[in-house]
């Protein structure tokens, strides 16, 4: 994808990530859409960071990063949301294109993708970015229905490890 695709997968899953965190039509829904829009869309964007630097869908397209990131609100009780944006880049990097990502690197600059996808030229790019956004949507939805809410206060969890 390129960063047009990010940044409409981004604003589409925060809306959609809103709704999910604060069902409802209100100031409330509306308060934490605008709460989390900012996080997930430098989120969405931080991957590639990578053109600049290094290798592209190398450098900052892996899964260590994506770890490093996925601390942070934990760790430090900053960058919330952040990760989501970073997660969505890497499934649209892999699913919505036919390249893929070093999901290992540096460890192995073995590009994984799957066996479809458009390329970010393609006029069928934006239509694969608004159905993998709803697809991340219904996944974040059943993740914070029946397994964890994804709304919960880290730096109390951190707490707990001595953090």
């Amino acid at each position: 994808m390129n960063k047009r695709g990010h940044v409409l997968n981004a604003l589409l899953l925060a809306v959609g990530l809103g709704f999910v965190l604060e069902p409802g039509v209100d100031v409330a829904t509306a308060r934490k859409v605008a709460q989390i829009t900012v996080p997930i869309v430098l989120g969405a964007l931080f991957p590639d960071v990578d053109t600049a630097f290094g290798k592209h869908r190398k450098t900052l397209h892996s899964l260590p990063v994506l770890s490093v990131v996925l601390a942070y609100p934990i760790v430090f009780d900053n960058l919330h949301f952040v990760w989501v944006g970073v997660l969505t880049h890497y499934l649209l990097d892999l699913i919505g294109s036919r390249r893929g990502i070093a999901l290992f690197h540096p460890l192995s600059d073995e590009e994984f993708s799957l066996p479809f996808g458009v390329t970010t030229s393609s006029k069928y790019a934006d239509l694969v970015t608004v159905i993998v956004t709803a697809l991340e949507i219904a996944a974040f939805w059943a993740v914070t229905t029946y397994v964890v809410s994804l709304d919960v206060d880290l730096s109390s969890a951190a707490a707990g490890f001595g953090l």
